[in-house]
């Protein structure tokens, strides 16, 4: 009797404990806020380089977590009567969520020729996480002010977008007194990968990338600006386009970045592999398998393999390169079918999910308190 009593308090022991333990497993589970949305014009410096845009002015959107009370509409990119885009759940310039701490910032660089908007997947997720996000326009590389030669071809200045839209949003009176200075990430996909790679301190080598682009013909020309390398030589006599190019190879390393994910980089010719050895940020690498817009090994596998900091997930099942742009629409899907076009069995929304919980995942990591020192 004794022994099955002593077997019996040992169970309910046990059982006790596992108890315990979900619970606090579920206690552990993020809180989900409903999400708010600002839009933005940050200030730039009277001699800021533009990149040959007429629009003078860095454009861009700020997601935060919100209160219950929000009101989310769904949120779309394109033509009001016919829009091309889906960019998630927000609320317009609704109330700050109230917190008892000050909430972590990550900074979002979109890929060629896209736009902010296009990040929303991913910003309206973390910032549903407790992340203050804030994604820009780069200058003469993006689909709302418009195209130019020089904002394709001078990618380093992007990271300066971003250093510059941190220091501006830390400064911003509804959102910089609540902003952590000391959880600062950034992330990136496509071209906004090399922007990744240049803020964690890589240096564009613009000898070894024009060599590149002249060998490969037409890689470096891609559909929204055809024969970007003609044009190029049309203009990189002209003076200031001959100072932007010599600070090429500047470092634009930003230390507020703690950490940086990168999705489908590309561009990565641009850095030598002793420059990337020197990186000591930590770098979290994703991209899809069946990629061929920026080809695994020559982007993602090279960026990982001589990184020392870094970690590369390759999603399998055929996940392409433009999988990471927001979710279409019908009219989308008809206007625009280059974009569209996912591998059969791939689910574009599923894709956005995992690799957002995996941003996510990094950030809470890489980001924790206390402030790491750099």
């Amino acid at each position: 009797m004794f022994h099955r009593r002593s077997i019996l308090i040992i169970a309910l022991l046990f059982l006790s404990f596992f108890v315990l333990g979900s619970k606090k497993e579920k206690k552990d589970e993020p809180t989900l806020h409903p999400v708010g949305f600002s839009l933005r014009q940050f200030p730039a410096p009277e001699d800021y380089n533009w990149r040959g845009s007429d629009d003078h002015t860095l454009d861009g959107i700020i997601w935060y977590p919100t209160g219950d009370s929000a009101e989310q509409k769904e949120q779309y990119i394109g033509p009001p009567d016919a829009p091309l885009f889906y960019a998630g759940r927000a609320a317009k310039d609704a109330t700050l969520a109230p917190a008892f701490s000050k909430f972590p910032l990550i900074a979002l660089s979109h890929g060629t020729g896209g736009s902010a908007m296009q990040m929303a997947w991913l910003g309206t997720y973390l910032a549903a996480r407790g992340y203050i996000v804030v994604a820009v326009n780069h200058p003469g590389n993006n689909a709302v002010t418009g195209y130019t030669t020089e904002g394709f071809i001078e990618g380093w200045e992007r990271a300066k977008d971003i250093s510059t839209v941190i220091s501006d949003v830390l400064a911003d009176p509804r959102f910089g007194s609540k902003i952590d200075p000391d959880r600062i990430g950034a992330g990136g996909f496509s071209y906004g990968g090399y922007t990744m790679m240049e803020l964690a301190g890589a240096r564009t080598d613009l000898n070894r990338l024009l060599a590149w682009c002249d060998e490969q013909k037409g890689a470096c020309s891609p559909p929204e600006m055809p024969d970007l390398m003609k044009k190029f030589k049309t203009l990189q006599e002209k003076p200031d386009v001959q100072r932007t190019l010599q600070r090429a190879g500047d470092s634009y390393r930003d230390p507020r970045i703690r950490a940086v994910f990168a999705i489908a980089p590309a561009v990565a010719h641009a850095f030598t592999t002793e420059n990337l050895q020197e990186i000591t940020t930590p770098v979290e690498i994703v991209a899809g398998a069946a990629d061929v817009i920026a080809p695994l090994a020559e982007n993602a596998w090279f960026l990982a393999s001589n990184i020392k900091t870094a970690k590369l997930t390759i999603l399998p099942g055929g996940v392409g390169h433009y999988i990471f742009l927001d979710a279409g629409t019908e009219a989308g899907k008809k206007q625009l079918p280059q974009f569209f076009v996912d591998n059969p069995g791939v689910d574009r929304e599923a894709v956005h999910k995992q690799v957002a919980q995996m941003a996510a995942d990094f950030f809470d990591r890489e980001l924790a308190r206390p402030g790491r020192k750099r």
